[in-house]
């Protein structure tokens, strides 16, 4: 028997649709068509949820199965997220954190870009793409967004966006990492907004154009990997596909007003559990926290957050941090807002999406020009990987959590004039009041895989020689911080290796006592034996015979060793 107000029909597949008049259900469900009057319940949050995060995983499975390259299908190295009509970050799947914190920007860079006085707006069969760091919320150039518009009867009301990093996409070196690199242009091919589709239609002479393009920096060079950035740019259209499909199947179960509703209820949840966690926090240690830390070039990264106890607020003020680098370590303030949203989503404590709700309680002061708000045209593609981590290890000193990673994605790219790979390189996690850390793991704002030595050494003229738990490399204590790795890789033919890294110089920080873990190496062993410190970002052309042998970082120890043995 249906409920008063329900009528039903039988597919033709035998099942049997239940449709919902919701007008019927009282005053508690009287909608606007923006989810304002939907009441708030606790199991539909959570059902919700886990519905939206699902939805990106499985955005995220169809980018995996679909894309070509070693980046994406191998390495996972992509992001996939829900967004409100606005551009809100709603949820996400569990991918790369610097990604994510980030996309919200890009989103709504293009919906002001297009809705802008004489431009065409955004029309249904639209997809945008763009990887602009200053002008368009991009992390770094081979981080390329690919955002597609939801319409429903005519009207956007939301929207799904995936950022894959292309390994190549252009730069002074392979693999559009280049270590030495003092401007964006140096960097690779830079789009702030370009329909990649239009009217249903793949726009791949004008994407092609674009990733082509002749450059006036000597050395620079056009993609070196046009036909895996461009069917890795339609894996990443496809993923966006399936994610309107199944949002659109999950507003016909549930209705649009509630979808919506339930957005915003699930922002607000993050915004009360980020605030409540910040008024613990004032309780036991009090309202104001410092941290400092410092690249290796002595560049500082300060931090002080100030927490109003009452409200949960807190203010999130970078002055002192130094000025922007003559170099690419410099991070976009969207970089500085993904470290800070995903270290503000590890500190609490409930199952909550990482999402835009996580960043309402904070005010965040970063001074202009400096490392962390660089001007336009200053290079950024190590800020990314490198920066971001170190900010993260700041917060996380500032709220006393945790002793510091290895702090650094150790970027490795080679290649030659016809292609170019790229790989991020495990380190040893750090360790916290009650746990020690990990070896050889991904730490933070990054959440890849290394490449298998099968995959490796099938598609790429490699060997490699070694990969190995670095044994001693974490810092001691009470809790042990954990060990870095090695990985030892030699060319079949001439390639350029380069090197992009960081904690090379100042090592990862233990916390309460505990040890601080060792730095990490970049040696070159020549084919004659010699062995050459190449030190932390470094591009160089390697012989047949030679090896380049990257020792990473372990992550710091938490605690006394004298405490632990006085117990």
């Amino acid at each position: 028997m249906l409920e008063v107000g329900c009528t039903s029909r039988v597919t033709s597949e035998g099942d049997l649709d239940i449709f919902v008049d919701r007008s019927m259900n009282g005053d508690d469900n009287v909608k606007d068509g923006d989810g304002a009057g939907v009441k708030e319940d606790p199991v539909q949050l959570s059902i919700f949820s886990h519905r939206f995060m699902g939805i990106a995983e499985q955005m995220g499975r169809t980018l995996q199965r679909t894309a070509i390259s070693v980046n994406m299908k191998e390495r996972l190295d992509f992001s996939c997220a829900l967004f409100t009509a606005q551009g809100g970050l709603v949820a996400n799947a569990p991918h790369i954190p610097v990604h994510l914190g980030a996309m919200q920007d890009a989103v709504r860079f293009q919906v002001e870009y297009w809705n802008a006085e004489g431009k065409e707006g955004i029309q249904q069969g639209d997809v945008f793409c763009s990887n602009h760091p200053h002008l368009a919320g991009g992390s770094h150039l081979p981080d390329i967004t690919v955002i597609t518009p939801v319409f429903h009867e005519g009207e956007i009301v939301f929207f799904v966006a995936s950022r894959g990093h292309h390994s190549d996409i252009g730069g002074i070196t392979p693999g559009s990492m280049p270590p030495n690199s003092k401007t964006l242009l140096e960097e690779g091919a830079a789009i702030v907004a370009f329909k990649l589709v239009r009217d249903g239609q793949f726009q791949e002479d004008g994407i092609t154009q674009i990733l082509l393009q002749p450059q006036t920096i000597p050395g620079n060079s056009g993609t070196r990997n046009l036909k895996d950035n461009l069917s890795d740019l339609r894996a990443q259209v496809a993923a966006n596909q399936s994610g309107i499909r199944l949002l659109n199947e999950l507003v016909s179960e549930s209705g649009l007003d509630e979808v919506q509703a339930y957005m915003n209820f699930i922002q607000h949840n993050a915004e009360l559990a980020v605030r409540s966690m910040l008024k613990d926090f004032a309780q036991t240690h009090g309202t104001r926290a410092h941290a400092v830390d410092y690249m290796d070039d002595g560049s500082p990264i300060h931090l002080t957050i100030d927490i109003d106890p009452q409200t949960g607020s807190a203010t999130f003020d970078f002055t002192g941090t130094g000025p922007q680098m003559l170099g690419n370590q410099n991070a976009p303030p969207a970089i500085t807002y993904s470290a800070v949203i995903y270290a503000l989503r590890s500190l609490v404590g409930r199952d909550i999406p990482l999402n835009q709700g996580c960043l309402a309680p904070i005010t965040f002061i970063i001074p202009r020009f400096s490392l962390l708000s660089p001007s336009n045209k200053s290079a950024v593609v190590g800020g990314n990987v490198t920066t971001s981590q170190r900010v993260v290890d700041v917060v996380l000193r500032a709220f006393k959590a945790c002793a510091a990673s290895q702090g650094c994605m150790n970027n490795l790219t080679f290649g030659d004039k016809t292609f170019g790979y790229y790989e991020t390189i495990a380190g040893g996690a750090g360790a916290g009041p009650s746990w020690n850390g990990r070896d050889g793991v991904h730490t933070h704002c990054t959440n890849t895989r290394i490449t298998d030595p099968e995959i490796l050494e099938r598609r790429y003229p490699v060997l490699l020689r070694e990969f190995s738990l670095r044994k001693g490399s974490g810092g001691k204590g009470q809790f042990q911080g954990d060990d870095g790795v090695v990985r030892e890789i030699e060319p079949l033919r001439p390639l350029v290796m380069s090197i992009l890294s960081e904690r090379r110089v100042f090592r990862p920080y233990g916390l309460n006592g505990g040890d601080d873990a060792r730095c990490g190496r970049n040696l070159l062993v020549s084919k004659g034996g010699l062995t050459v410190n190449i030190g932390g970002k470094c591009s160089i052309e390697l012989k047949i015979g030679d090896r380049l042998r990257i020792e990473t970082p372990g992550g710091g120890g938490y605690g006394s060793l004298s405490h632990d043995i006085e117990d």
